[in-house]
């Protein structure tokens, strides 16, 4: 008796996702027939072919929703560090925005710096966030992307 590999899910996480960023996604969706899901706590736009899941707002509900369903080899999309660890140590895999992947050996260094950075804030000592999202962080996201369809799609 044969078993037939299950086809790899894109998880966003829709709330902070750039409008390109899901642009691509959707397109990429639509190309190569890789499930997509988009939970926010927020209502979307989202194409017929891309399944969407609003959860109640607060704190971390998506996040939660993402990490309770996302199963080994699924892809999820995000810049929450917390929930990427969470995503890793379950066997999934994780890539930012901007196109940066996480993974087991970068994600607990990017855990520690995030903490570093909070309380930093915390203590009105930094007040700073990322830079504007812009085209060559679109172009990284997208070649990234389609290194791991080759992959996995």
């Amino acid at each position: 008796m044969s078993t037939t590999p299950k086809t790899p899910t894109i998880w966003i996480d829709g709330d902070a996702a750039p409008k390109t960023c899901k642009a691509i996604l959707y397109k990429a969706s639509g190309r190569t027939h890789v499930p997509i899901i988009l939970v926010a706590n927020r209502a979307q736009d989202v194409p017929r072919h891309v399944k969407f899941i609003q959860v109640p707002g607060g704190m971390d509900v998506a996040d939660d929703y993402i990490a309770d369903h996302c199963q080994p080899g699924d892809l999820v999309i995000s810049a929450d560090i917390p929930l990427a660890a969470r995503i890793i140590e379950a066997g999934g895999t994780v890539l930012q925005f901007r196109g940066e992947p996480l993974t087991e050996e970068n994600v607990r260094q990017r855990l520690a710096m995030r903490d570093f950075m909070d309380t930093l804030r915390g203590g009105g000592i930094f007040d700073g966030g990322p830079p504007p999202y812009g085209k060559k962080d679109t172009q990284r996201f997208a070649n990234a992307l389609d290194r791991w369809l080759a992959r996995n799609g």
